[in-house]
């Protein structure tokens, strides 16, 4: 049986945009979530005390989402025109970013919402584009999970912006041991394209004369005998 925790204040805000999470819940019984009884788990002041979490708070607990620095804007330009203004086509932002959550055995799966919206350029035209969104999940240095998905956007009006909701249901990893998770959502476009090579010079050969061959010196005539035995 599931439980889910949900990040209700944005969701009640994405109904603007016609979009809507279905939160469904349920009470955990027997002996709960973490193998700890009802009637055995500790109160919170002794939890509190030696520094532990409790299973309940682990079962609430559904890691914060964060935009990263230099990621919340993606911009679209004509063949030959990166970062001239004038051959701009699109520049798509991420206004907001929420999550659900819901506990199975030993995983914990997220529900990851991106909210923003396309305002055209001065080369915009009607048609779809596709914008790279990654969602990650980290432990500390450790990578849980990480997709990038080319989410396509369809733009039927130039004259305004087109607002777009985004959702990656199935953001799974294993089940926290403490509130220490951190999700991250963004653009990503990669790694920059490496600069092509330098053409290749052929180096022009010069052939050189053959060097006659010089016979070797005659051995130096013996004007005595030598005592080494030959």
């Amino acid at each position: 049986m599931a439980v889910r925790t949900s990040g209700r204040r944005f969701f009640t805000g994405l109904a603007s945009f016609g979009f809507m999470f279905v939160v469904a819940g349920c009470q955990s019984g027997g002996n709960g979530l973490l193998g700890v009884g009802d009637k055995q788990a500790p109160t919170q002041a002794d939890a509190q005390a030696q520094g532990k979490v409790l299973a309940s708070e682990l079962r609430a607990y559904c890691p914060n989402v964060t935009l990263r620095e230099g990621t919340a804007y993606f911009n679209t330009y004509a063949s030959g025109g990166q970062d001239d203004q004038s051959k701009l086509i699109y520049q798509a932002a991420i206004a907001n970013v929420t999550r659900d959550c819901s506990y199975g055995t030993g995983t914990l799966t997220l529900n990851v919402a991106v909210a923003g919206k396309v305002v055209p350029g001065p080369l915009a035209s009607a048609g779809a584009i596709t914008m790279p969104i990654r969602i990650a999940v980290t432990l500390g240095d450790q990578v849980l999970y990480s997709q990038l998905h080319q989410y396509k956007v369809q733009i039927a009006d130039t004259s305004t912006a087109t607002q777009f909701v985004f959702n990656d249901p199935n953001v799974t990893v294993p089940a926290p041991s403490a509130r220490n998770y951190q999700v991250f959502v963004g653009y990503d476009e990669g790694p920059p394209k490496a600069a092509p090579k330098p053409a290749r010079v052929a180096k022009k050969v010069v052939k050189k004369k053959p060097v006659a061959a010089v016979a070797p010196a005659a051995p130096p005539a013996q004007s005595s005998i030598s005592d080494i035995p030959r």
